[in-house]
């Protein structure tokens, strides 16, 4: 596509002006305004030939998959190379990037780095890229529109757990460098042995030193093979944005790398997903199935718009899992009484298992509370987030007085923030 460019558009607006004065100044010479005319025609012409319509080649290099949150490079190559030459590309919903960029040449073909921002999970497509570049004299914009198949796979982020990063903390928090048999601790039993001054009176077995004529003692180790079911509201409530991604994507991050670590401490990991209703249950596996399962289930989770309907999915949980486990509950709410049945619920999983629950804190809301405001807007707005904040304070400490532990922390803290309370409980082994 050929459109005219601003100086041509001006030349002729001149042209324009100029045949009009010619009419009102001189009538009888209207050869003079038509070769005005002729001179911006033959130019314009000119400048098509000099500049060519050769096609254009466009080739891409994309990584297969980015994780949500990131920020990757896109590469476009154009062969040949004009002066002056950009594009533009068509973001789907799920990646944001730059509206134009400028080509570089290297040798006959242009070469552009174009930084693409992941803001939702899914398959995403850039149809169309839009090049652009001026004419020789700079009469015409050429605007030719390459269809492409650009797809980019947007994933759960588990960035921490391809560095080891948990790995390290997990192993050598239960386990040291060799396996930790805390004598006194843990409660499955692993072997006998004799005592000797400095160990744990308690720790001695009567009957066993009995038999034996000699003093014993058991050793015991933490006990292994719990149920650690990760449990994802993705109601609407979960698509608010904090930090510039949706909260159910902070909580897959944090889901995730918290069933890493389960999985690296011999616990057995299962999945829930619920919104209005029961989606998604994966029941415990052990190791790394588990968690494969469980990045594939969260990849394909959709971003919904449906109220939460936490009593039928509460109950559904607790109709599921008959064994005592660790159940760390990732949700939301607004204020007080809409949380009245999630604390219900609540009440009623307490009885049998242990829960984590997990909520997201909003930085900027906070920001609004330690603002001092400057006119009555502000004041209203001031007023507003710092109620918000109070009921929030009043639902978790109900819940805490349940007996569920409590995680509210910032998007940035919450993973490691809920792998350290994990870790804690499995040392004072509560489940």
């Amino acid at each position: 596509m050929i459109r005219p460019s601003r100086t041509a558009l001006a030349l002729g607006l001149a042209a324009l002006l100029a045949s009009v004065l010619i009419a009102v100044i001189s009538p009888g010479t209207p050869a003079l305004a038509l070769l005005l005319w002729a001179v911006l025609g033959v130019v314009a012409v000119a400048d098509i030939v000099m500049t060519g319509t050769r096609r254009s080649e466009l080739v891409y290099d994309v990584p297969p998959e980015v994780f949500v949150g990131e920020t990757v490079d896109i590469l476009l190559f154009v062969k040949p190379w004009r002066p002056g030459l950009r594009a533009q590309l068509d973001w789907p919903l799920g990646l944001s990037g730059q509206g134009e960029v400028t080509f570089e040449q290297f040798d006959t073909h242009g070469e552009a780095v174009i930084p693409c921002r992941a803001v939702r999970r899914g398959a995403w497509t850039i149809g169309q890229v839009w090049l652009k570049w001026p004419s020789r004299l700079g009469l015409f914009e050429y605007v030719p529109r390459m269809s492409t198949e650009i797809e980019i796979k947007v994933v759960p982020n588990i960035r921490l757990v391809q560095s080891g990063q948990i790995t390290t903390t997990v192993t050598s928090t239960l386990y040291g460098v060799k396996e930790n048999r805390a004598i006194g601790d843990g409660s499955e039993f692993h072997q006998l042995q004799d005592f000797v001054q400095g160990m744990d009176v308690k720790a001695i077995d009567w009957k066993r030193s009995a038999r034996r004529r000699a003093l014993v003692v058991k050793e015991l180790r933490a006990e292994r093979n719990h149920h650690v079911i990760v449990a994802l509201d993705n109601g609407y409530l979960m698509r608010e944005e904090i930090a510039g991604l949706p909260k159910i994507d902070h909580a897959i991050t944090a889901a995730l790398a918290t069933a890493w670590a389960a999985a690296i401490g011999g616990d057995l990991v299962g999945f829930y997903a619920y919104d209005v209703q029961p989606s998604i249950f994966v029941r415990p596996e052990p190791g790394r199935t588990a968690f494969a399962r469980l990045r594939s289930q969260t990849a394909e989770l959709d971003y919904v718009s449906r109220e939460t309907n936490h009593t039928l999915a509460m109950a559904g949980l607790n109709a599921r899992t008959p064994k005592r486990s660790l159940i760390i509950i990732f949700t939301d709410f607004v204020d007080t009484t809409s949380a009245e049945l999630l604390i219900e619920n609540i009440r009623v999983l307490t009885k049998r298992h242990l829960v984590i629950f997990v909520t997201l804190r909003d930085p900027a809301l906070e920001d609004m509370v330690h603002t001092a405001p400057e006119n009555l807007d502000n004041v209203a707005t001031l007023v507003a987030a710092g109620a918000s904040l109070r009921e929030r304070r009043l639902v978790l400490e109900k819940l805490a007085r349940l007996g569920a532990t409590i995680v509210d922390a910032e998007p940035g803290q919450v993973t490691s923030r809920l792998i350290s309370t994990y870790l804690e409980i499995k040392a004072r082994e509560l489940i």
